[in-house]
C-alpha cells in the first residue's frame, strides 16, 4: 500500500484551520479512491478513514479547548463507533457530559460542530449526560444499539466509563430483551422491502441479506457473549470456521459495493439505483460488452445477499436457543428420519444428507406433507448447507431424487413453502443445472423487477395461490381453471422452465422448450405430457402478446390464435401461466385492463374452438345480435328504435361488429341527447369497463384528432392503453379510448368533469397540439432503445395496414406519433398501446388518404418519418 495521506495528528491543534482540514480531507478521499481502484483490502480502507477522522476530531477538540473540561468525552457511535467509515458515511458523534453544559461551554461545542459542517462532513450529533443517554436508550432500541457499540475518541475516560457501566447488560437492555427487540426490528425492516432483496434497485445496507443483517448478528453476539468481532463467534461455537470465512467474504463484497457507490455518486447513499449500476460495476472491475458488467455485478450481489440471509436465519435461531432457552420444545417424531421441534423440521441423524442425498428431497416432501411446519431447524439447515456443497453432481441425476421431485410437484402443497425453501436454500440450483445458471441472473430492463430465479419462484407461488381462497377472489377464472386441471404439475413444470434459458443468448423460449422436454422425459412423464409442457414454455408469451398487441375483436386474429393453441386444454394451461407470469414480473404490472383483455381473448378463443375452426363466425349474424340487444337496452331507457334508427343508418357495419351492445346503447343515447351541435361530445363511462375508464369522442372528423387527444391526455398525466378509431358514413369520428391513471387504476371520479372539458377544448382547437417536452426519467436515460417500425400484411377483410412500433417510452410519445400520421395524411383505425418497462411496443391499424392499405413506398416514408421524429427530432 502506498504511504498514507498526511495524518491530522502531525498538525498542532492551532494549525488545524478550515482550509488545512479541507485539504487533508480532500487528499484522504483521493487516496482512498486510488487505493480502492488499486485493489487494496476494503477492511483496511474503511478502518483508515475512521482512524483519520479520530485524529482530526481529536485535534479540533483540542483546538476549541474542549479537552480542558474534565467532564466531557467525545464518543463515536453508529458505524463510526464500530470503526467503519466508507468514503461519505455519516460521522455520528455523542458529546457526553457528566453535567449539563453551561453557556460558555455550549458555545465552544457549537463552534466545534459548525466547523465540521463547514468541512462538508455529514455529522449527526447529540449532547447528553449519561442519565439522558440511558433514558433515551431505554425508549428506543436504535439509540440503545448506538450506545452499546459506542467508542471513546478523546476526552474524559471516566465519563465514558460511566456510560459503559450504565449500559451494561445487567442494568440496561438485558440480552434477552435486546435480542427480541433486534429480531423484531429486523422483521419490520424486511417487511419494508417486501421481504426480498431481489429488486431492480436494492438497498445494499437495509434490504434482507444486506449489511444490516450482518450487523444484527454482530450486535446480538456482542450483547450476549461480549464478542466484539465476527471471528469471536467461532470460539463461542456459533459459527464454523468455514461459515465465518463465508460471512466475512459476503461482508467484504457488500462493503466494496457500498464503497464504490459512494465514490461514484460523491455522497452517502445505500441504494443501488438503476442509473448508478453501470458506473459502480465498472468501479468494481466487472468487464464485458453491453450490459454484461451490470449483470455480473448484480448476479454476485443477489447470490451474496442470499448467503447472508441464510446465515442470518441460522444464527438467529441458534441465538434464540442460547439466549431465550428455546431448545427442545415440543419435540415430536414425524418419520424415523425427521422430527418436529415446535414448528421447525429437524433431522434425527446428523450425517443423513451426506449419506443419503435423496433425503434432501424427502425433507422438503415432509414440509409439503405437514402444513404445521414453518421452517427448517438451525442445525438441520447447517447440515443441509454442508451437504449441498459436497454433492458430487446434480440431484436430478439420481433416479430416487427424480421420483421424489415429481412427488413434490404433484403434492397439493408442493409449490407452497417447500418449493420456496428449496429456492431460498439453493436446493433447486443443486437439483438441476439449468436452475443453477439463472440464480441471480439480472434482467436488464425496467419491465422485470426481479432476477430470473426470483421471478420464476414468484410465478410458481402465483399458480399455487390460484387454487386457494385468495386466488378465487383475485383471479376467479384462474381459480376455476386451475382447480379443474387434472395434472397441475404440468403447469408448475412449465413455469419452472419458462425463463430457464435467459442469459444464454438465442431465443429463450425455444431453448427452454428443449430443456423442458428433456427434463420431463428424464422424469418419466409420458410423451404427450412432456410435449404439452414444452409447448407451454415455447409459447408462454403468445397469449399476452396477442391480447395486448393485436385486435382481439378481429375474427382473423382469434382464428390464428386458436389455430396455434389447438384445443381447450392448451388454452387453459396457457391462460393460467400467462396471468401468473404477468403478476410475477413486477408489483405494478397487473391491472384490470390486462385482466379484461386476457379474459376476452380466452372466451373468444374457447368459443372458436368449440364451434370448430372450419366454421368461422357469421359476422352478419353478430351485427344483427348486437343491434338487437342494444335496441332492447335503449328501449329499457325509454329511447325508441324510431329515434335511433336514423342515427344507426349513419354508422358502418364495422362499428356494430367492434362494439358491444352496451357500448352501442351508451353511445347512441348520448349522441341523441347531444343533437346537431358541432361541438365535440366527450363522455367517460362512470362505470369503468374492460379494466379501465372508457372515453368516447363524437366529433366532426379532423386531421390529427388522435394526436390532439393523446396530447391532452398526456397533459392530464393519463395513459392510453387502447384506441379504436372509427368514422361514420357522414364524416363524424366515433373514437373510443381506454385510459388509466399512472398507477393502472381507472380515472379518478373527481377528475372526470375537468377531463371532459379539457378534451372538448382541445378538439375545438385546430392548431397543432402542444406536446409536453419533458426529459426522460433517470431510469429511462440508461437505455438506448432505437425506434423500429415494421409492417404486417394487410388484413384480409378490412384491407388495412398493420404497423408495429418499438421505441423508448418518453413523455408525449403518442402525441408525436399522431402528428406524424397527420403530416403523412394517414387514417388511424385502431391502436394498441403496450408499455414494457423502458420501451413501448405499440400496434396501429392504418390506411392512406384514399382509405387503402399503404403501398411499399408509403410504408418506407412513414418508417423514415417516425424514426426521424422519435430518434432525432423527438429528442429533448
Amino acid at each position: 500500500m502506498d504511504a498514507s495521506p498526511l495524518a491530522p495528528a502531525l498538525f498542532p491543534p492551532d494549525q488545524l484551520s478550515l482550509a488545512t482540514c479541507k485539504d487533508m480531507l480532500a487528499r484522504l478521499q483521493d487516496w482512498l479512491e486510488q487505493r480502492f481502484h488499486a485493489g487494496d483490502d476494503i477492511m483496511e480502507l474503511v478502518a483508515t478513514r475512521s482512524q483519520h477522522m479520530d485524529q482530526l476530531l481529536t485535534g479540533l477538540w483540542q483546538r476549541f479547548g474542549l479537552d480542558r473540561d474534565a467532564r466531557l468525552a467525545l464518543v463515536a457511535v453508529g458505524g463510526y463507533g464500530r470503526g467503519e467509515l466508507h468514503p461519505y458515511s455519516d460521522i455520528d458523534l455523542l458529546i457526553l457530559s457528566k453535567a449539563p453544559a453551561g453557556e460558555e461551554l455550549g458555545e465552544r461545542i457549537g463552534a466545534f460542530i459548525t466547523l465540521l459542517w463547514d468541512l462538508r462532513l455529514e455529522v449527526g450529533h447529540s449532547v447528553r449526560s449519561v442519565a439522558e443517554c440511558v433514558e433515551e436508550g431505554e425508549k428506543d432500541i436504535t439509540v440503545a444499539t448506538n450506545l452499546i457499540e459506542a467508542r471513546l475518541i478523546t476526552g474524559c475516560y471516566d465519563t465514558f466509563a460511566a456510560l459503559t457501566r450504565a449500559t451494561a447488560p445487567d442494568r440496561f437492555w438485558p440480552s434477552q430483551a435486546f435480542f427480541e427487540a433486534k429480531r423484531k426490528e429486523q422483521e419490520e425492516r424486511h417487511r419494508q422491502f417486501q421481504d426480498t432483496s431481489y429488486k431492480l434497485e436494492p438497498d445494499i445496507k437495509s434490504s434482507p441479506g444486506g449489511l444490516r443483517d450482518i450487523q444484527t448478528i454482530s450486535w446480538v453476539a456482542r450483547r450476549h457473549f461480549g464478542a466484539a468481532t465476527l471471528s469471536e463467534m467461532v470460539s463461542h461455537g456459533f459459527l464454523t470456521r468455514a461459515e465465518y470465512r463465508e460471512l466475512l467474504d459476503c461482508q467484504n463484497f457488500l462493503w466494496k459495493l457500498r464503497f464504490a457507490l459512494h465514490l461514484v455518486i460523491r455522497r452517502a447513499d445505500n441504494r443501488l439505483l438503476f442509473d448508478r449500476q453501470r458506473a459502480v460495476a465498472t468501479a468494481l472491475g466487472f468487464a464485458g460488452d453491453g450490459n454484461e458488467p451490470v449483470e455480473q455485478m448484480m448476479k454476485r450481489f443477489y447470490q451474496t445477499v442470499r448467503r447472508v440471509a441464510e446465515l442470518n436465519e441460522m444464527l438467529l435461531q441458534l441465538f434464540d436457543e442460547a439466549i431465550l432457552g428455546h431448545i427442545a420444545m415440543d419435540v415430536r417424531m414425524l418419520t424415523p428420519e425427521f422430527r418436529l421441534r415446535g414448528r421447525l423440521i429437524d433431522v434425527v441423524r446428523p450425517d443423513l444428507f451426506k449419506q443419503e442425498p435423496a433425503a434432501i428431497l424427502r425433507l422438503f416432501y415432509q414440509i409439503a406433507a405437514h402444513p404445521q411446519i414453518s421452517g427448517i431447524y438451525s442445525t438441520t439447515l447447517r447440515q443441509l448447507r454442508d451437504a449441498r456443497r459436497r454433492l458430487p453432481g446434480f440431484l436430478c441425476e439420481r433416479a430416487d431424487c427424480r421420483r421424489l421431485f415429481m412427488m413434490l410437484m404433484r403434492h397439493p402443497r408442493g409449490s407452497d413453502l417447500a418449493l420456496t425453501l428449496m429456492h431460498r436454500y439453493g436446493i433447486l440450483a443443486a437439483y438441476f443445472p439449468q436452475w443453477s445458471k439463472i440464480v441471480g441472473q439480472m434482467q436488464f430492463d425496467m419491465f422485470h423487477a426481479y432476477p430470473v430465479d426470483e421471478h420464476t419462484h414468484r410465478l410458481l407461488k402465483n399458480i399455487y395461490l390460484f387454487r386457494e381462497p385468495a386466488g378465487k377472489r383475485s383471479h376467479p377464472l384462474c381459480h376455476e381453471i386451475s382447480t379443474r386441471l387434472r395434472k397441475p404439475e404440468l403447469l408448475y413444470l412449465a413455469a419452472l422452465f419458462h425463463d430457464i434459458a435467459k442469459g444464454r443468448g438465442g431465443d429463450h423460449s425455444e431453448l427452454g422448450a428443449e430443456d423442458a422436454l428433456d427434463f420431463c422425459l428424464q422424469h418419466d412423464l409420458d410423451k404427450s405430457d412432456a410435449r404439452l409442457v414444452s409447448w407451454l414454455v415455447r409459447q408462454h408469451l403468445l397469449m399476452s402478446v396477442t391480447a395486448q398487441r393485436r385486435d382481439i375483436y378481429d375474427p382473423d386474429v382469434i382464428r390464428e390464435f386458436a389455430t396455434q393453441v389447438r384445443d381447450e386444454l392448451h388454452l387453459d394451461y396457457l391462460y393460467c401461466l400467462t396471468v401468473a407470469d404477468i403478476c410475477a414480473t413486477n408489483d405494478h404490472l397487473w391491472n384490470d385492463w390486462k385482466g379484461s383483455l386476457l379474459r376476452e381473448l380466452y372466451f373468444a378463443t374457447q368459443k372458436a374452438l368449440r364451434l370448430g375452426l372450419e366454421n368461422p363466425p357469421d359476422l352478419r349474424l353478430r351485427i344483427r345480435e348486437n343491434k338487437l340487444q342494444a335496441r332492447q337496452l335503449l328501449e329499457h331507457l325509454d329511447t325508441s328504435y324510431e329515434r335511433v334508427k336514423p342515427l344507426w343508418a349513419r354508422f358502418t357495419a364495422d362499428y356494430f361488429l367492434r362494439h358491444t351492445p352496451e357500448q352501442i346503447a351508451w353511445h347512441s343515447r348520448h349522441i341523441l341527447a347531444h343533437g346537431d351541435s358541432r361541438r365535440p361530445l366527450v363522455q367517460i363511462s362512470q362505470q369503468p369497463g374492460r379494466g379501465g375508464s372508457e372515453l368516447f369522442i363524437y366529433s366532426p372528423d379532423s386531421p390529427n384528432l388522435f394526436g390532439r387527444v393523446a396530447a391532452a391526455l398526456d397533459q392530464k398525466n393519463l395513459n392510453i392503453h387502447d384506441a379504436q378509431i372509427m368514422t361514420s358514413k357522414d364524416g363524424y369520428a366515433l373514437d373510443t379510448f381506454i385510459v388509466l391513471e399512472p398507477d393502472g387504476q381507472p380515472v379518478s371520479g373527481d377528475r372526470l368533469s375537468d377531463l371532459c372539458h379539457s378534451l372538448s377544448e382541445a378538439l375545438l382547437d385546430t392548431a397543432p397540439p402542444a406536446i409536453r417536452r419533458r426529459p426522460p426519467s433517470r431510469r429511462h436515460r440508461e437505455f438506448d432503445v432505437r425506434t423500429q417500425v415494421s409492417f404486417l400484411q394487410p388484413q384480409r377483410l378490412t384491407k388495412r395496414t398493420l404497423m408495429e412500433l418499438v421505441a423508448l417510452d418518453t413523455p408525449g410519445l403518442l402525441a408525436r406519433i399522431g402528428a406524424v400520421f397527420s403530416r403523412q395524411s394517414l387514417n388511424l383505425h385502431a391502436a394498441k398501446i403496450t408499455t414494457i418497462g423502458e420501451r413501448v411496443e405499440d400496434f396501429f391499424s392504418l390506411t392512406n388518404s384514399e382509405d387503402r392499405p399503404l403501398s411499399e413506398q408509403e410504408q418506407a416514408q412513414l418508417r423514415e418519418k417516425l424514426v426521424d421524429e422519435l430518434n432525432q427530432g423527438g429528442k429533448i
